[in-house]
């Protein structure tokens, strides 16, 4: 599904949320991902299969802290 350069990553990968969103629908909670995942406010997802994961944490990103 994804047409991007880089592609974004696929559904079945562990970051698949990282993909574009190519329709949003905040009004409802929802948006679609590049990869056919769906994500919701609440932090669960769709995926393509029907299988659904359940609301979670957001991940956070740490940034390394270099020394002066």
């Amino acid at each position: 599904m994804c047409q991007h350069v880089p592609p974004c990553p696929g559904a079945e990968d562990s970051d698949h949320d990282a993909a574009r969103v190519v329709a949003t629908h905040p009004e409802q909670g929802w948006s679609l991902l590049c990869n056919g995942v769906v994500t919701f406010d609440d932090t669960g997802e769709l995926l393509p299969d029907g299988s659904a994961v359940a609301p979670h944490p957001p991940r956070i990103r740490s940034r390394s802290v270099v020394p002066a």
